[in-house]
């Protein structure tokens, strides 16, 4: 059962961040803060932006920019993205932060490049060698190896990482001279692809992977095993649950918006997508406008006759096309678990018809 209650905690990053490179260190308009910068009202906002993210960005700051570009009273997003890498950072704002957990539980897809012959406590570009190699591997020994690293399979994360043992980041213990007792974990790999090999020394992978899998894991691992060593030496994320790369806005364009939108030309609203976009997965069911406002009280509702749904689970409940509830289904009552107030600005119905 999931609680109608959410409180947000501040997301952290796998790679701990290493400066502020907010482009927009100045804010626009508005009150002024007591120190004399200015600062914009805060307001409702709910849907998702799929941010683009540059590289050499953290994930919790560029939430922290789409917050601020849109004035935003809450904002969380749905899964880490390392700074050394670019792509699809999903950014949920207002409402749409009732259904992170169904984006993060979603299937994510990578384009990396491994760079042979090194090692690196990081995993990726940022770390000192641990271990050097003169081999380089052959593509064919590299497809050989490939079907080992699909599946099921044991993944022990990088020193780097947040996960949390005893209550500290693994990544500060790594930073501090500790070895890090990381134990290996069960993860899923749906499909592992060789894709390039501009030169002996790199090779390029597309990986559509499960919830928790460490891509730069997954360079380390492969240059073990070949005997040559390996490290990621780019990163970009181009599918995170139902967003692909269709849905992403950069950076730029979205600041661009930003100033369009504050001169009276657009809106904001044409960046968003609806919150029920993380939805896809789960059936709609759509209910009367009595039954609607049972709901919304967090009543249940009986449904019964020839229109009764023939379905059970998690349902997702609209009225008039507008979204409405999560709710669970079964034995003909539908129960409320999380109730949606979608006062403020919404995506646009651009931005909904081309979704």
């Amino acid at each position: 059962m999931v609680s109608d209650q959410l409180t947000l905690q501040p997301e952290q990053d796998d790679r701990a961040p290493r400066g502020n490179n907010d482009p927009r260190q100045n804010g626009r308009g508005g009150k002024p803060k007591q120190n004399g910068q200015p600062r914009r009202d805060k307001r409702d906002v709910h849907g998702w932006v799929v941010l683009d993210k540059p590289i050499g960005m953290t994930s919790t700051h560029a939430v922290a920019v789409v917050k601020r570009l849109f004035s935003a009273k809450r904002a969380g997003h749905a899964g880490t993205l390392d700074p050394l890498a670019s792509g699809g950072l999903p950014i949920a704002m207002g409402e749409a932060t009732k259904t992170v957990p169904f984006v993060m539980d979603g299937r994510k897809r990578y384009r990396f490049t491994v760079a042979w012959g090194e090692e690196r406590d990081t995993d990726d570009t940022e770390g000192r060698a641990t271990a050097t190699s003169e081999l380089r591997p052959s593509v064919e020994a590299i497809r050989a190896l490939l079907p080992q690293f699909t599946g099921e399979i044991e993944q022990t994360p990088p020193q780097y990482s947040a996960i949390k043992i005893q209550g500290e980041r693994a990544y500060d213990m790594a930073r501090d001279g500790e070895i890090v007792p990381l134990v290996p974990r069960p993860v899923v790999i749906h499909e592992l692809t060789l894709v390039d090999q501009p030169d002996d020394g790199h090779s390029t992978f597309e990986a559509e992977c499960g919830k928790g899998t460490y891509v730069r894991a997954l360079a380390r691992d492969m240059g073990r095993i070949l005997g040559c060593y390996g490290h990621i030496c780019a990163l970009r994320r181009t599918l995170v649950g139902p967003f692909g790369e269709q849905d992403m806005i950069p950076l730029e364009q979205l600041e661009a918006l930003c100033d369009r939108a504050a001169s009276g030309e657009g809106s904001l609203a044409d960046a968003l997508l609806p919150v029920e976009t993380a939805l896809d997965d789960i059936p709609a069911l759509a209910v009367t406008r009595a039954d609607a406002a049972r709901l919304h009280r967090g009543q249940a509702v009986l449904l019964r006759g020839r229109d009764a749904p023939n379905c059970s689970g998690t349902v997702y409940v609209t009225v008039a096309g507008r979204l409405l509830a999560l709710a669970e289904l079964g034995n003909g009552e539908l129960i409320p678990k999380r109730v949606f107030n979608l006062n403020g600005l919404t995506a646009s119905s651009i931005a909904k018809e081309s979704n």
